[in-house]
């Protein structure tokens, strides 16, 4: 078993902890730069990264034109240089630092990688702007130019450092962190540098750039760093030239950018005066997942094999503190198919459901039938797909009396659900009917032998089952009686539980509407159809209330009066923790004890980070043991007992990337397989 240190310190579960700092800079004075760039890389190891970069050309900074063809200016580069690898020796970073380095005959612009005492390597810049504001030409050559692939500093007493665009960077105790530097222009050509080193392997780009401001950059940089760490399946860290260059013709905003698969996870303040530093997580095993998941990339690999050959990996180790808890720097979102901004919330809830209705469009159209019979239980499911099914109707130009809506209340049908039932399917304008079907339930028993049908209360899972599929018997038959099919209500969440009875209920049906959304996500679905008025102005108040009910499947009858006996997430877990658990099972494959770690940045303390639609949804937190007793159930249910019932479901529409659970598409797996490795992982968790 872990220990509890170790659990909580990001690094063990394949993260690390990266940094850009903007230093403020003096315009040829490299012994101030030097001493800016060491404290700001003390100040980034007191906060635990492994990697830190700095501007272009940060020792001399990067406005010093014909000045650096001056030997002075030169040599005390060189010395800043060694003041910033002797400071190293005492650091458990890497720094990646920018100074313009003679090579032979010729001047190029360098990052250098310093970590342990040493230099590890030098890349010189491959791509040289000599358009508008930029005449880099005049005094740098490009690294084509170069001769040599190694090269001596310090006056030949370090004879051989690795010097070429062609090295990778790997921390040996850290193998995911392998990382490729380029500079500046580098990234802004149609193939950069860095798309054939992830193609390598690295699995963090960085840039050491200048990069003056105008008006629309900043915006620029943004898209162009985004795409190629999405693009490439990476990190990329990017620096700017901030406070201290030269005005003489341009400005510098010192922005810092830090990107993981085209999602921000850090930037800088613009137009600081001080120096500063951005840090991340950046989330290693996510970025191998996708690159596993994403077999082009290897396709890409094989088809570039004589660029990718040409690089060479440099390895080293570093002192990782993992000794020492270290929480994750970066937001986890409780609700990873919810997003918690109210923007970005009602474009996922537009999408999805539109992607719902257009499929079932499709299916009604292919098959020419204009009818569909659904249950109604006044619960949420149902809820939405008849919600999807009213949106479909008026699409194909074809009345919403062309739903065939029932409810058919039960032994354990409460009056909320059965009067929500009701109204819903009046607020849709479906053709609305109610079939009693304890007679025939009861019939069955009596068939079976059943204690109950003696009067016995007796409420097993057969007791249930004759409920559900006494329904499901009637919605099929009155789907062929009308030229019609049935219209599936079980959701991802159920699935992944396996929280539905086999060939019935909500497991089957002709077309499933909900099949790949998660319970979290219809909640907000429901909801932003209420707020939104998506399928008419009437109605909200039900749509309300249906939200406010609590989720049980009203199969067993109450002891109490009025309140149901089964309550579905006493029995599973709470729907918020276990779709939380799917998305990072499903989504990326992590081990148990990564989620749960993942599952405490998020859920440990509700006065953190943002909630979904504010104050609408109950606010609450669990400690790793709630966390670890969910996961649990979550991993039994998931892996050893369920798959049966996923690998023949209806047709569904997939909605997200997060994925599906149809055996068509996302998820193949055997119906008869262990979890034992999983549930063996659960002891890596504290407690």
């Amino acid at each position: 078993m872990m220990t509890t240190n170790k659990f909580l310190n990001l690094y063990s579960h394949d993260f690390a902890r990266v940094a850009v700092a903007i230093p403020k800079c003096r315009i040829a004075d490299p012994a101030f730069n030097a001493a800016e760039t060491i404290a700001l890389a003390r100040q980034a190891e007191q906060q635990g990264a492994v990697l830190v970069a700095f501007p272009e050309l940060g020792l001399s900074a990067y406005t010093c034109d014909d000045l650096f063809h001056q030997r002075a200016l030169l040599d005390a580069c060189e010395a800043a240089l060694a003041t910033v690898v002797e400071a190293s020796a005492t650091l458990s970073l890497a720094m990646i630092v920018g100074l313009p380095l003679r090579v032979g005959h010729q001047l190029f612009n360098c990052a250098v990688v310093v970590a342990g005492g040493r230099i590890q390597g030098i890349v010189p810049k491959s791509y040289l702007p000599n358009y508008g504001e930029f005449y880099e030409m005049r005094q740098f050559s490009p690294a084509e130019n170069a001769a040599a692939s190694q090269v001596a500093l310090f006056g030949a007493s370090i004879p051989s450092i690795p010097f070429g665009t062609g090295l990778l960077f790997e921390v040996s105790n850290l193998p995911l962190l392998k990382f490729h530097v380029e500079i500046c222009e580098d990234v802004w050509v149609p193939i950069p540098p860095s798309s054939f080193a992830a193609l390598a392997g690295a699995s963090v780009l960085v840039n050491l750039s200048a990069s003056n401001v105008v008006v629309g950059k900043a915006g620029y940089r943004h898209q162009l760093v985004a795409q190629q760490s999405a693009r490439c399946l990476s990190a990329y860290l990017y620096t700017s030239a901030g406070k201290g260059e030269s005005s003489t013709d341009l400005a510098w905003d010192g922005q810092g950018l830090i990107y993981e698969n085209g999602e921000l996870l850090a930037e800088s303040e613009r137009f600081l005066d001080d120096s500063h530093t951005i840090f991340a997580d950046v989330d290693l095993e996510r970025l191998s997942r996708e690159r596993m998941r994403q077999t082009t990339f290897g396709q890409s690999v094989r088809r570039h094999a004589g660029e990718v050959a040409r690089f060479e990996v440099i390895r080293f180790e570093l002192a990782l503190p993992l000794d020492q808890a270290l929480p994750l720097a970066r937001s986890v979102e409780r609700f990873p198919y919810v997003p918690a901004d109210p923007k970005r919330r009602d474009e996922r809830c537009t999408e999805v459901y539109n992607i719902q209705v257009q499929a079932l469009v499709q299916r009604l159209s292919a098959s020419k039938i204009s009818k569909v019979v659904i249950g109604v239980s006044g619960g949420l499911d149902s809820t939405h797909a008849l919600l999807v099914c009213a949106k479909a109707m008026d699409r194909l130009n074809l009345p919403r009396a062309n739903i065939l809506a029932y409810t058919m209340p039960g032994f354990a049908t409460s009056d909320r659900t059965l009067l929500q039932a009701r109204q819903l399917m009046q607020v849709v304008g479906a053709t609305a009917a109610e079939i009693d079907i304890r007679p025939s339930c009861l019939q069955m028993l009596k068939d079976l032998g059943h204690p109950y049908a003696a009067g016995q209360d007796q409420f097993d899972i057969t007791f249930e089952n004759v409920q559900a599929g006494e329904r499901t018997n009637h919605l099929f038959r009155l789907a062929n009686f009308n030229n019609a099919i049935v219209i599936g209500t079980g959701d991802l969440s159920e699935l992944a539980l396996g929280w539905c009875t086999y060939g019935v209920g909500d497991h089957m049906s002709h077309y499933n509407v909900n099949a790949s959304v998660p319970k979290t996500l219809i909640s907000h679905l429901v909801r932003w159809v209420a707020e939104t008025g998506a399928i008419g102005g009437q109605g909200s108040d039900v749509l309300l209330n249906v939200l406010d009910t609590e989720i049980s499947p009203e199969l067993v009858p109450g002891k109490a009066s009025g309140k149901p006996e089964q309550i579905t997430e006493n029995v599973i877990g709470p729907y918020e923790l276990q779709d939380f658990n799917l998305y990072y099972i499903l989504r990326y494959g992590f081990a148990p004890s990564k989620v749960a770690f993942l599952a405490l940045s998020a859920w440990q303390d509700k006065t953190a980070g943002n909630w979904p639609n504010d104050a609408k949804v109950v606010r609450n937190q669990y400690d790793l043991a709630a966390i670890k007793r969910n996961l649990a159930i979550f991993l039994d249910r998931f892996f050893r007992t369920s798959q049966f019932k996923r690998s023949c479901v209806p047709n569904a529409p997939k909605v997200g990337s997060g994925g599906s659970l149809s055996p068509r598409g996302d998820w193949r797996a055997p119906s008869d397989s262990e979890a034992t490795v999983w549930l063996d992982d659960l002891n890596n968790i504290p407690g």
